[in-house]
């Protein structure tokens, strides 16, 4: 049984972090992104996610790093994660007011909000890696230190700490493998998978953080990087999803509007049409404003009340990189195996050079 809740964790912990992901990410559109006055609705908004983010990081440092120093009981994680969340909702709404006089109302300037939560999230989220993955990768070489140790000693050794030259292996190891294959990989997650904002992000690093202590609670062992890697694509497919249901509504709209006008009218009309399916967000912004102060109020009304917000999500880009989704999914297939496959062959040649040799 324990063995099979391994193998289902592989493909439960992706799909929860894609799907907290995602929710996070609506969640964001619905109540800042979508608002006509971005602003206001970001300077109430945020400080409360920042809040909840503290929670949960601190919830995590407990649960799965303090532990080994300290254990404390679940009231009194949640308490000490409580405090400290409402010291950073005050702390981050006092920083939001001052910071508002600075911002527009729009996406790009909203974003720039973001900016200390996710620097302190990308810093959490290492140290929790360095104190929770790389302990078990080097797990069995502290366990091959304790078997020698037991051998050479006549009353036998138990192990109360990993030896010192063990953890500088770790460390250089850790070093080492981010100067190589780091900056490779980083701007495969980062950029290569989707093209990713700050809000996203920030949905990304609460949804790794939380699936994890689901995890924790439910006594699975995961990856926190295959988590990553989920929320990652969680996070493109819903934007792909929600461009692809306005592109639908454009194309609605736009035979609503063409069939109710006739001749030099509805050539207007389709060319005003055509240039705004291929103009970007700021240049739709600028159009639905000249648009207001047309003769046309009819229409710049239809535009302005039902569509304007759904018209300015409309790409033609496709927005996951199928090819790096496949790559992906074939190193899950195909990496765990081969480790398993290559452990029982060398266990099975070290027993073999044992007996004969």
């Amino acid at each position: 049984h324990f063995l099979s809740g391994i193998v289902a964790s592989w493909v439960i912990s992706p799909l929860m972090g894609a799907l907290i992901a995602m929710f996070f990410l609506m969640l964001i559109k619905k109540t800042i992104a979508y608002k006509e006055d971005k602003k206001s609705a970001a300077l109430k908004v945020v400080p409360y996610l920042v809040a909840l983010m503290s929670l949960t990081f601190s919830w995590y440092l407990m649960v799965k790093v303090l532990k080994r120093l300290y254990a404390v009981g679940f009231e009194i994680q949640l308490a000490c994660g409580c405090i400290l969340a409402l010291l950073i909702f005050i702390l981050f709404k006092r920083f939001v007011l001052k910071k508002a006089p600075q911002l527009e109302n729009s996406h790009e300037s909203i974003n720039e909000l973001f900016n200390v939560p996710l620097i302190f999230a990308a810093a959490l989220l290492s140290f929790a890696h360095g104190a929770n993955d790389v302990a078990n990768a080097i797990g069995p070489l502290a366990a091959i230190s304790q078997t020698l140790e037991d051998a050479n000693s006549p009353m036998g050794n138990t192990l109360n700490s990993v030896p010192l030259w063990i953890m500088v292996v770790g460390a250089a190891g850790i070093a080492l493998g981010l100067s190589l294959y780091g900056p490779k990989l980083i701007k495969t997650v980062g950029s290569e998978i989707t093209e990713l904002d700050k809000m996203q992000a920030f949905c990304i690093a609460l949804s790794a953080v939380i699936t994890v202590l689901l995890a924790s609670q439910l006594g699975l062992p995961v990856s926190s990087t295959h988590i990553v890697v989920g929320a990652v694509f969680g996070v493109g497919f819903l934007r792909e999803r929600l461009r692809e249901q306005s592109r639908r509504r454009f194309a609605r709209i736009r035979d609503n509007i063409v069939a109710a006008h006739f001749g030099e009218d509805l050539e207007e009309i389709e060319g005003f049409l055509e240039r705004f399916d291929k103009a970007n967000l700021k240049e739709k912004s600028l159009m639905l404003e000249s648009l207001k102060k047309s003769k046309n109020t009819a229409i710049a009304l239809e535009l302005k009340k039902k569509e304007k917000k759904s018209l300015k999500k409309v790409y033609k880009e496709e927005v996951i990189k199928r090819s790096i989704l496949k790559k992906i999914v074939t190193a899950w297939l195909v990496t765990v195996p081969v480790s398993a496959l290559l452990g029982a062959l060398l266990f099975v040649a070290l027993g073999f050079i044992e007996k004969y040799f």
